[in-house]
């Protein structure tokens, strides 16, 4: 990263929220920190800054994570929203990338995977505790649905169901009984349609677009 970073945390719980802050304060990555309790405070100061990215814990008082997040985007559309959460319940995950966040860290992270994070959602793609990605993966199911004229095919789907459980694409064609070769082109349209960059960002055009379900 060629330019300093604006951050914003946002957080009811105070130790957390001042330790994170202090963290972030000796990162030579960073040169501001804002700091709310609860989503109507960020909205509040919104109107002044534009943050690089904010991280943002889900459940708080007053407005929410997952609200907030909503808020945001109509507010600033390109912002980029990195969730905070003590656990992995799936639910939050899911709503949280329907509000859409782009980033989800568990609070017992190290600091490296929040610097990790915040980077790889600066530039442009997604990122996951390796925790919460985990858990998205056992608990995803699919969800019966006869795609759109403009979305995936129904190899298509069938192709972004197993690369969203892990699977390699020589193993998704062993499933399948196809080639590789049509696995790897499969992919390749799949990451073009869903202007995706990685296994994460393809979570989350699925979920999203509601092709499968947790």
């Amino acid at each position: 990263m060629t330019n300093k970073l604006t951050i914003f945390l946002v957080d009811d719980h105070t130790l957390f929220r001042e330790g994170i802050e202090f963290l972030l304060s000796n990162w030579p990555e960073v040169s501001n920190t804002y700091t709310a309790t609860n989503g109507m405070e960020l909205l509040a100061q919104l109107t002044t800054v534009k943050p690089d990215i904010i991280l943002m814990d889900i459940n708080m008082p007053v407005m929410d994570g997952i609200k907030a997040t909503e808020e945001v985007l109509k507010l600033q559309s390109d912002a980029k929203v990195i969730a905070l959460s003590m656990h992995a319940e799936e639910h939050f995950y899911t709503e949280m990338m329907e509000a859409g966040a782009k980033g989800f860290l568990l609070k017992n992270s190290e600091f490296e995977d929040v610097k990790r994070a915040i980077k790889e959602v600066h530039e442009g793609r997604s990122y996951f505790s390796p925790e919460i990605m985990k858990a998205i993966i056992r608990n995803l199911n699919k969800k019966p649905q006869v795609p759109k004229p403009s979305a995936l095919s129904s190899r298509e789907t069938e192709v972004l169901f197993h690369i969203c459980k892990g699977y390699s694409n020589v193993e998704i064609a062993e499933l399948l009984c196809i080639s590789k070769r049509t696995v790897d082109k499969h992919r390749e349209n799949i990451l073009l349609k869903s202007s995706s960059k990685n296994t994460a960002e393809l979570v989350i055009y699925a979920i999203q677009n509601k092709y499968f379900h947790l």
